[in-house]
């Protein structure tokens, strides 16, 4: 199965779930939250730049949970736009 090119808004929604998982970070090294959310430094240091824009779930439940975030505030701050550029619920 071939997958459909991402589109411009999927890429700049990965860039901004990246930009937030960076500012929960903090100063924790990218070893320490990779390690606590069982996933691999370069797996989180491609999805903080950008360069996985739509992670699998549960790598973001999995990096949720080690940050303090909330996944019902990610959904809908990050939610998928209607037809009408607007965020759908």
């Amino acid at each position: 199965m071939v997958r459909d090119p991402l589109q411009p808004w999927e890429i700049e929604r990965g860039r901004r779930l990246g930009a937030v998982l960076r500012q929960a970070r903090g100063s924790a090294s990218l070893g320490e939250v990779a390690a606590a959310a069982g996933i691999s430094v370069e797996t989180l240091r491609k999805i903080e730049t950008g360069r996985i824009p739509t992670p699998a779930f549960f790598t973001v439940a999995a990096l949720a949970d080690v940050l303090g975030l909330s996944l019902d505030g990610l959904s809908v701050e990050f939610a998928v736009p209607d037809d009408t550029g607007s965020q759908a619920s």
